[in-house]
């Protein structure tokens, strides 16, 4: 069974967050989410995002190992089945889900990292006075597309980097919305396969790294509402060799698990 609630409401449930106004034309917002901001800020709206993208993170990974995933559940307040867009390939998926846009709307339609010519999130944060850090690794597609943004860009060459760099700039206190991006669960099922020993590994430094994260959001952010998540783009399936893979129509690709935290101002 594929889940119902598209990942391009992401979009305009983040923009709502803030009080900003999404584009016309978007997705509509999660209403799990807006229900959820609602109660945690007490009708008031969020003042911060964090917004942490582990790549390749499954419905069925999460559902096989529930355990696994119990501090990060914990650390949140909410967990959504979400369904990824066709092909499901990361700058395909991002875009979408960055856009509140199918595919065929934002253009991108295959594993290419063009800069984005349409509205995304960053310009509308951007147009309402936002200050936004976008941190990830080089050559990955978030790093790319939505380049040429009025935002500050963190790009590094590990994810260790990318991870310290996080943590500085949330005790800094200097930005409005973070967006973080972790893509070693994804590159090591790919070479290792799905369940494999690296993979796992992998995919619980990015767990144990969220939990970090909401960790630090309690303690330097207190003074703000801030809405969080564990937020991937596409599942994986593994193929004949053992290896990873992920772009096809079927449930392991396209369910994914996102998880979701308020955290009200002191």
């Amino acid at each position: 069974m594929y889940n119902t609630t598209p990942i391009t409401g992401v979009y305009a449930s983040a923009l709502s967050a803030l009080g900003i106004e999404p584009a016309a034309g978007t997705q509509a917002p999660i209403a799990a989410l807006d229900k959820l901001c609602k109660k945690a800020f007490g009708g008031e709206k969020a003042d911060r995002l964090l917004l942490y993208n582990p790549d390749a993170v499954a419905l069925w990974l999460f559902q096989k190992y529930n355990e696994m995933f119990t501090d990060a559940q914990l650390a949140s307040s909410i967990m959504l089945p979400l369904l990824s867009v066709m092909p499901s390939v990361t700058p395909v998926c991002f875009a979408s889900m960055y856009t509140g846009l199918m595919p065929a709307e934002h253009g991108i339609r295959a594993y290419v990292k063009p800069v984005l010519r349409c509205n995304t999130i960053f310009d509308d944060l951007v147009k309402a006075g936002k200050r936004v850090a976008l941190v990830s690794t080089s050559n990955d597609s978030i790093s790319m597309i939505f380049l040429k943004r009025n935002i500050d860009y963190y790009i590094y060459d590990t994810v260790d980097e990318v991870n310290a760099k996080a943590m500085e700039l949330i005790e800094k206190d200097c930005y409005d919305v973070m967006v973080v991006y972790n893509g070693n669960y994804d590159g090591i099922m790919h070479k290792f396969g799905t369940e494999s020993e690296e993979a796992i590994a992998a995919l619980k430094a990015n767990l144990a790294f969220y939990c970090r994260l909401v960790g630090a959001i309690k303690q330097h952010w207190a003074q703000h509402n801030t809405l969080y998540g564990f937020m991937p783009d596409h599942g994986c399936h593994e193929i004949d060799g053992g290896c990873g893979a992920h772009g096809l129509d079927m449930e392991e690709d396209m369910n994914i698990v996102h998880l979701y935290g308020c955290n009200a101002r002191k």
